[in-house]
């Protein structure tokens, strides 16, 4: 099977590319424009550096190569710099994403593999926990809004053209690295908490911030649903199997059903890291959910997913390896 990876020198991208490299029965052809991305990454396949915005030079690649499928991770993805600059998220995630799914349709490349966001629920009621893929979709920034438009336009063509069909995957918290120490998350100025917990506690950094301690929950913090890297990117593979047996469209939340909170996370990388370093409460961030968590019996039960990393230490722990290494 022949597949197109965009997006594949990043986090989640690399991820699957080594799932899938390290079987025998697929042909891996890796892009990216390495903006975000690390060529060091890319463990498997052949790999090509070039912008999904260059439209001519990407339908080259579809001409001279026949794909079976695409798994599409490439976009922008920072919740502040969408509010600053949602020119931005629109060309790069929605139309980008546009045009891939026209070459697709083209080409008759039919099975489409969607990185999407739990960015597109927005704000969800607390009470209201956890999320289905049923819930209200209301984004409310630039980021989950493209995202969501990139959804739609991937349901549109999967009714309009009935040999097409895509599988958006929703993210929530993805963490950790791979357990074998190869690849990791290498984000410079990393947003996220597991990260920027394993920079302080190596002295990467000063001290951590919490923002917010008010919130309607038991501590006071932020809860998230926190998935391994390596059960998020097994959820693909399982995706592309779904695509290849059933030939249906679909959406899936990527969780385990469960969270913690940020002071939760923060206490037990100091566990792992055996460093107990600084942490500063400061003001909340605006559009922060107080908790986020995902419904998961659709994912298990369709696509016989099961997660094997579902432990705060584990992710913390692997995290922490591999920024030791960087």
């Amino acid at each position: 099977m022949n597949i197109l990876i965009t997006g594949g020198a990043g986090y989640i991208g690399s991820h699957v590319v080594k799932q899938l490299g390290e079987k025998t029965d697929y042909n891996l052809t890796v892009l990216d424009n390495l903006v975000t991305g690390f060529r060091s990454a890319v463990l498997y396949g052949d790999f090509i550096k070039s912008d999904l915005s260059n439209f001519d030079e990407i339908e080259g690649i579809f001409k001279a190569r026949r794909f079976d499928a695409v798994i599409h991770f490439a976009a922008s993805l920072i919740v502040p710099e969408s509010v600053k600059n949602p020119l931005k998220y629109y060309l790069n995630n929605t139309a980008n994403t546009a045009n891939l799914i026209k070459l697709c349709v083209k080409y008759g490349v039919n099975n489409f593999v969607f990185s999407s966001t739990a960015a597109v629920y927005g704000e969800p009621d607390i009470s209201k926990m956890p999320i289905t893929e049923n819930s209200l979709l209301s984004p409310i920034n630039p980021y989950g809004m493209s995202k969501l438009m990139s959804e739609t336009i991937l349901r549109d063509a999967s009714k309009a053209y009935k040999d097409f069909n895509y599988i958006a995957l929703r993210y929530f918290n993805v963490a950790g690295a791979a357990l074998d120490g190869k690849i990791g998350q290498s984000t410079k100025d990393a947003t996220h908490l597991i990260k920027v917990a394993a920079e302080t506690a190596l002295g990467k950094r000063d001290k951590i911030y919490i923002f917010g301690d008010d919130y309607p929950t038991f501590d006071g913090t932020c809860i998230r649903d926190y998935i391994h890297v390596e059960d998020l990117s097994d959820a693909h593979l399982k995706a592309l199997s779904f695509l290849q047996e059933n030939k249906k469209s679909d959406i899936f939340n990527c969780g385990y059903g469960h969270g913690f909170s940020v002071k939760e996370v923060v206490n037990t990388m100091k566990e792992v890291s055996g460093v107990d370093f600084k942490v500063e409460i400061t003001k909340r961030r605006e559009g922060d959910p107080a908790v986020l968590i995902a419904g998961n019996k659709k994912i298990k039960e369709k696509l016989n997913w099961t997660p094997k990393y579902d432990d705060l230490k584990l992710i913390c722990k692997s995290a922490l390896e591999w920024e030791k290494k960087i």
